[in-house]
């Protein structure tokens, strides 16, 4: 998982071969924004979805609407969740490059 692969840079020391790590940490962060930009596009569609259902609602809402509803808004929360804990951690990341670039 992305979260992991960049706890495990972030927790590694810089490596003697400081050329081949910060070239881990670029790609790192280049798939670690590519993987944010999916998981926010999920929340766009799962937010699209939510509103359709709240738009199409009768006065009553079924059964089977309620349960979409919840499990929608389930993955709504978990989805925000990933973005912000993956977002920090890129920022992490992205300051650790700069502190390597920096040395080097």
């Amino acid at each position: 998982m992305m979260i992991d692969r960049i706890r495990n840079i972030l927790a590694t020391p810089s490596s003697a071969e400081p050329t081949s790590f910060l070239e881990l940490v670029d790609s790192t962060l280049t798939e670690g924004y590519a993987h944010a930009l999916q998981l926010e596009a999920e929340r766009w569609r799962i937010e699209r979805r939510i509103g359709e259902l709240i738009a199409a609602l009768p006065s009553e809402t079924s059964e089977l609407e309620a349960s979409e509803l919840a499990e929608l808004s389930e993955r709504l929360a978990s989805a925000n969740e990933s973005i912000a804990a993956l977002r920090a951690l890129l920022d992490s990341l992205r300051e650790r490059r700069s502190e390597l670039r920096n040395a080097a």
